[in-house]
């Protein structure tokens, strides 16, 4: 550790550096369109919608996991950012059905005799989170359905169901291909086949759910982090307040022991046919089934809405799907969440009453509409840069897969996951229901802005942060660890790291740092952060011609992704 402290102490002051010499600033501001000289009008102007590269890589960090010169490409070429959004909501290539395909017995492993490694393996394989998270990642970096994968993720951290309470990897497979395959579709549908999953049936408690005791576990979450909140609110997402000046409640306690009772009354499916009171054959693949004797046939009382009795299960699964989904708070509210999850930690109330208004009603008189609402949400013209406060701190899986993917690294996942938990966020495994983060989480001395992903901003990981960037760059050689094929993991193979091309881009500075700026910082790049980049490279010397391009790309990347202007997206 001295001797990296030793050699990293002038990119840390570099890095710092980057934001001291005035970077940052919002809306892609590094590349205008250049103008027309002598102070003459051009007889034919731009169209308005033309979007430049910078604008694009701005885009990119919202709407994808990352800027790769490709992907600005496809996105100028679109000409507009509406027209690339649109290109993006007919794509659908990522998928874990195949993963999810593959339910077995919870006796699985113990039923092979297997022992040791090959025991680990097996558990790890089938109920663990590592062919999840592999495949996260490996779409991630490659895949093209970007906007569909990063609204699924934003997706899964407010409806969040986690690997670390419940262990069946087809059955996390299961639950996130419900959210990746309704990204586009519908919030309803999300709210009612996630009702119904086992996967969040155990994480949260609705699973054989008894009328004797009905837990209350699911039917709180989805109210107060699901759908409605817990305070009554504005279609702009500000809170509303009584006579008294107080907020008001959306719900009481007595309502979620009513909306526990709807709820009651299912079990898992079972592999094989086997009977309801087998558990070692649970199917976490297929929808929960009823258990009638368990369900409560009363009228409950809800939200406004009674649920007469003698209704079926499947009824009262309807009608409070129904009821949560159509509550007024429920627009403002889930807008909110993803409008931090993809463009501004503090959108102001008009952006979030803006895409709560498609929300509730698409322009066609539809309701939850998936894809009005994240093109609302990414068109806005806060999110385009006029946010009195832009932007928001990258989350540890955007660090990771946004450098990736600026750099040019190739991986079957397997790094990723290798390095995720030292950053404090690993797909699929948050710590709680509350997601890895609270969404209001202040700024600390923020003077009452809202920062949610600084809570992972330890000591610990900032310094784990640093040290990746140190690793993936400076230390980016096929020998490390995590860049090896992993020979216990059916069809791993080994990163493909991006060297040539930057060593190619070496040979010309200012072609390199053009792309830099453009990928890394959406063209924010000041002239005084370039000279000191430029200086940082020349003082790297090497008789060998291609190991000094080479050292000096990993120079300026290390620096860039290091420093706050990276990590800080605007």
């Amino acid at each position: 550790m001295r001797a990296r402290l030793l050699a990293s102490g002038t990119g840390i002051g570099l890095a710092l550096l980057l934001t001291a010499c005035g970077g940052g600033g919002g809306g892609g501001g590094g590349s205008t369109a250049p103008q027309s000289g002598g102070g003459t009008t051009p007889t034919t102007p731009p169209p308005p919608t033309v979007i430049s590269a910078a604008e694009a890589s701005r885009l990119a960090k919202q709407a994808s996991f990352g800027p790769t010169p490709e992907l600005i490409d496809q996105i100028v070429a679109a000409k507009s950012a509406s027209a690339w959004i649109d290109q993006q909501l007919a794509l659908s290539s990522s998928t874990y059905a195949d993963i999810a395909g593959k339910p077995v017995p919870t006796n699985f492993c113990t039923a092979q005799n297997l022992t040791g490694t090959d025991l680990s393996n097996c558990n790890r394989d089938n109920f663990g989170a590592l062919p999840m998270a592999m495949r996260f990642y490996y779409n991630a970096m490659g895949k093209d359905d970007q906007l569909r994968q990063r609204t699924a993720f934003a997706l899964s951290q407010i409806v969040v169901a986690s690997d670390l309470e419940v262990h069946t990897t087809a059955g996390l497979a299961t639950f996130n291909q419900v959210l990746l395959g309704n990204a586009f579709g519908n919030y309803k549908d999300i709210l009612r086949e996630v009702t119904l999953n086992p996967f969040m049936g155990n994480f949260l408690d609705m699973v054989d759910s008894n009328k004797s005791a009905p837990n209350e576990n699911y039917a709180r979450e989805l109210m107060q982090l699901f759908s409605v909140g817990t305070v009554m609110l504005n279609m702009d997402g500000t809170p509303k307040t009584g006579a008294d000046g107080a907020v008001i409640a959306t719900y009481s306690n007595a309502e979620v022991k009513e909306v526990a009772r709807a709820l009651t009354g299912w079990t898992y499916a079972r592999l094989d046919g086997a009977a309801i009171s087998d558990y070692v054959k649970v199917d976490y693949t297929k929808p929960m089934i009823v258990n009638a004797a368990r369900f409560d046939t009363g009228a409950k009382t809800f939200l406004n809405v009674t649920i007469p009795a003698g209704a079926t299960q499947q009824q009262n699964v309807d009608t409070v799907v129904d009821t949560v989904f159509n509550h007024p708070n429920t627009p403002p509210f889930i807008s909110k969440r993803l409008i931090q999850q993809l463009t501004l930690a503090n959108p102001s109330p008009a952006y979030v009453g803006r895409v709560a208004a498609v929300f509730a009603d698409n322009g066609a008189g539809v309701r939850g509409d998936m894809k009005a609402v994240i093109k609302a949400i990414l068109t806005d013209s806060e999110a385009r840069g006029s946010a009195a406060t832009p932007g928001k701190v990258k989350e540890p899986v955007l660090f990771l897969t946004g450098l990736a993917r600026g750099m040019g690294l190739k991986s079957d996942g397997y790094a990723f996951y290798y390095r995720d938990n030292g950053l404090g966020q690993m797909p699929f495994r948050a710590p709680s229901v509350f997601n890895f983060y609270p969404y209001d989480f202040p700024l600390p001395l923020g003077s009452g802005e809202m920062s949610p992903a600084s809570k992972l901003m330890t000591t610990s990981t900032m310094v784990a942060r640093h040290n990746l960037a140190w690793d993936w760059t400076m230390g980016g050689e096929a020998t490390r660890t995590e860049f090896k094929s992993q020979p216990t993991i059916a069809g791993s193979v080994p990163v493909e790291l991006p060297w040539a091309q930057w060593e190619a881009l070496a040979a010309d500075e200012a072609k390199m740092l053009e792309r830099i700026d453009l990928v890394f910082l959406n063209g924010t790049m000041t002239s005084a952060q370039r000279g000191a980049l430029s200086s940082a490279m020349a003082a790297v010397k090497n008789t060998d011609p291609a190991i000094q391009a080479r050292k000096r790309a990993q120079v300026a990347l290390y620096i860039v992704a290091s420093s706050p202007h990276f990590q800080v997206d605007r």
